[in-house]
């Protein structure tokens, strides 16, 4: 493990950079600020070695980041039907701050991620911890966030989560990574990619990305990954979900969930040969391809726009704590929140 300045920020605060290296010679780069996992390096199929997720070069990217690049979002991912919810007879507001009345990502200004998180570095681990307090970002209870980084020589990278609350409150993280396993700089759409993803089911949507509350099978539609398919093999057809997302950008409900961990993708590029296989103990994840990255410099001066990456970000399903036929994403006193995501190349 290495650990390097990373800039400083515009609040006066050095944030740093944690460089884990495994025997293959895979590379995982994570920051303090924000918890943000800024680089991946993974060899191709000539072992030639590249960065697979977006991201920038210092601290100074990171503190605006219109596209999420590698965040930990929390205390609530994804969005919250017309910025409030209801727990345990209390109603609470939060920002609105997707279209004009839902809220995305929590709060993207004051959010986890771009506050500086306390590290605890290991050999081949980083752990981040940082504290919300109570109504912070309108959410209750005092919270404690842990989000530990493991780099594996098996060339898999684990993210364990854990997130105790002094009070019944939503806690659904995840890491909003892009991957474009050509290489983050090399240009690539992703829409040459193949995906697989072990859901049978999702979760449509109405305007504004909000789920109706229906839990949908697949089979027979654009919808379904269930096999190897081509990202952009039906991303434009005349499908009304895909028009209302501007391509995919919708929660998958993970087949069998019971809270252990699954296997739930597998992204495939033909011209490196990199596979990633993602797995979970979460029951949803949301394939996002990348519609809406706004055009920015990245890393090493690369160029950024739509479909440059794509997330597949593991989460419980959007708006779970405004439909009660979803899993519940409520946890508190003697509830404490725990899951595991882990992203491998094989």
């Amino acid at each position: 493990m290495q650990k390097k300045v990373f800039g400083t920020t515009k609040n006066g605060e050095t944030a740093y950079l944690y460089e884990l290296t495994n025997k293959n010679g895979m590379v995982l780069k994570v920051s303090d600020f924000g918890a943000n996992l800024v680089a991946l390096i993974v060899p191709d199929k000539n072992g030639k070695l590249d960065d697979v997720v977006l991201g920038f070069d210092d601290v100074a990217g990171y503190e605006y980041n219109a596209s999420f690049f590698g965040a930990i979002i929390g205390p609530s991912a994804n969005r919250i039907g017309k910025a409030s919810f209801t727990i345990d007879g209390v109603d609470y507001k939060v920002a609105v701050n997707d279209g004009t009345v839902n809220n995305l990502h929590s709060d993207f200004y004051n959010g986890i991620h771009k506050r500086m998180w306390k590290a605890e570095a290991g050999d081949t681990c980083v752990k981040f911890t940082v504290e919300s307090g109570d109504m912070d970002m309108g959410f209750p209870g005092n919270k404690v966030f842990e989000v530990t980084y493991t780099l594996t020589d098996d060339n898999a990278v684990k993210i364990d989560y854990k997130v105790t609350s002094d009070k019944n409150t939503i806690i659904n993280p995840t890491n909003h990574s892009y991957f474009n396993l050509a290489g983050a700089a090399s240009g690539h759409n992703i829409e040459d990619d193949i995906l697989t993803l072990n859901a049978s089911h999702y979760t449509p949507v109405v305007a504004g990305a909000i789920p109706t509350g229906e839990i949908a099978p697949v089979a027979g539609t654009v919808m379904d990954f269930t096999k190897p398919t081509r990202v952009g093999d039906r991303i434009r057809d005349d499908f009304e979900q895909l028009k209302l997302t501007g391509g995919y950008d919708h929660n998958y409900a993970v087949d069998g969930w019971d809270g252990s961990l699954k296997e739930i993708a597998t992204v495939e590029d033909k011209g490196s040969g990199r596979v990633m296989k993602a797995y979970s103990t979460l029951p949803g994840v949301q394939f996002y391809a990348g519609n809406a990255i706004a055009d920015v410099t990245g890393k090493d001066g690369a160029a950024y726009t739509k479909r440059s990456g794509l997330c597949l970000e593991t989460q419980f399903y959007p708006d779970s704590i405004n439909h009660p036929n979803f899993p519940s994403c409520v946890f508190g006193p003697g509830k404490d929140y725990v899951s595991e995501t882990i992203y491998k190349f094989i």
